[in-house]
């Protein structure tokens, strides 16, 4: 074992600064963990409000494909710390796990603060020291670290190896605000400007239908972009600054909505109100006589359609779909078109993409141009849908640059 002689910084108490803080301090290094908020892992405990999601259980291959661009380099990383790895990780911490319906994976506690208890007290077992209220300012000449704490007064710190775990851009109000982008801008560090992930898009509803229908969800519908189909479920979101849609079909589908609204100012996705009957058979079931029914109530008897599904045929169709032939309704009930704009703002994306880019690090994720500083996280330039994706390479990357860390701290004994 490595003598306590060598400090660490990790800047950042989220899950990849405490990963590797919990690595490093494993293998004998004294690592203090450094954190501008009062509490540990704020974005982490969000996330676990509704039912903390770990990973996925879906093959290796298919589970790196859903990093995009990122896969050839998020991948081995991955594979390295698998989601097996993860979830054994998890059940060593006494919390065990299971695979839900749709192949994600959550504690059986299916919450977040369990886990970080029993996270931190192993990092208190290790030695790990945790600062509070110590906000990163950079380095001051000597290459020293520089912090503010809570009172404003400045903190230096020596360390002989550094990991900045500091987020990305996305929810800022629990620690993740990008305030550490100018500083290593300003070192020469490569940052691919933010841009929101796993976010609503914008779509201007009329005030009836926003009035009615905000936060509900339409369940049991498939969306398709750019020939890509994905089943799940669309909420309707309709606050006054932030008219559209969110949830998990549109996360799934987010890094290639935003990129066609980018590229064209906007861009049209595709739903399947009805993905569990062929078209000639809906068709035949809105033949039915409509009598005196209204035709939202045409449309639940005759076409299966929730009181939601009804009235979004009619706002995005309009009036005269009422009088469409049961074919051509039909059609437009298995495709209907919702043009979206805007993705939502920074604050409200569940991820962001961008960051540290991938050439301004070397392959142990250690900067180019400040060396014995290593990147994990969300803080490096990559990005996933919802599913468990996020969390993983969170982990793999945090372990990866641990890896890297100790490297060099061995070479130079």
């Amino acid at each position: 074992m490595v003598q306590k002689y060598k400090n660490i910084a990790i800047i950042g108490g989220g899950p990849a600064g405490l990963f590797a803080a919990e690595y490093l301090a494993g293998a004998g290094y004294a690592v203090h963990v450094y954190d501008h908020k009062p509490t540990l892992a704020r974005k982490f405990l969000m996330a676990g409000r509704g039912g903390l999601n770990l990973t996925h259980s879906e093959d290796l291959e298919s589970f790196i494909a859903r990093y995009g661009t990122a896969a050839d380099w998020v991948g081995p990383m991955v594979r390295a710390f698998t989601p097996s790895d993860l979830r054994a990780w998890c059940e060593g911490l006494g919390q065990e796990t299971f695979v839900g319906s749709s192949g994600r994976v959550f504690p059986r506690s299916f919450k977040a603060s369990p886990l970080l208890r029993a996270w931190q007290a192993r990092l208190d077992d290790l030695g790990v020291t945790v600062h509070f209220n110590h906000h990163w300012a950079g380095w001051n000449d000597a290459g020293a670290l520089i912090f503010t704490d809570k009172n404003g007064a400045s903190v230096i710190a020596h360390a002989d190896a550094a990991l900045l775990a500091l987020g990305g851009a996305s929810w800022p109000k629990l620690g993740s605000d990008a305030g550490w982008v100018d500083i290593l801008r300003n070192r020469g560090v490569g940052i691919t400007p933010f841009r929101s992930a796993n976010s609503g898009f914008t779509h201007l509803w009329s005030d009836h239908f926003a009035d009615r229908f905000a936060g509900q969800p339409l369940k049991s519908i498939t969306l398709t972009h750019n020939a890509r189909r994905v089943p799940g479920e669309m909420m309707i979101a309709a606050k006054s600054h932030e008219r559209g849609v969110e949830g998990g079909v549109i996360y799934a589908l987010s890094a290639s909505i935003r990129d066609a609204v980018e590229r064209d100012g906007q861009t049209t996705v595709h739903i399947d109100l009805r993905p569990g009957i062929a078209l000639e058979d809906l068709a035949r079931r809105l033949s039915a006589q409509r009598g005196r029914a209204s035709f939202s109530t045409h449309m639940k008897k005759a076409g299966g359609l929730s009181p939601l599904a009804a009235a979004l045929l009619r706002e995005l169709g309009g009036d005269e779909v009422s009088t469409l032939s049961p074919i051509m309704l039909a059609t437009l009930i298995k495709a209907l078109p919702l043009t979206l704009s805007a993705p939502f703002g920074l604050a409200r994306a569940i991820s962001s993409a961008g960051g540290v880019a991938r050439n301004a690090v070397n392959d142990d994720l250690m900067l180019n141009v400040v060396p014995g500083v290593f990147v994990a996280g969300e803080m490096l330039d990559w990005e996933a849908p919802t599913g468990g994706y996020l969390l993983q390479a969170t982990f793999a990357t945090a372990r990866h640059a641990a890896r890297g860390i100790e490297k060099i701290l061995k070479g130079s004994d």
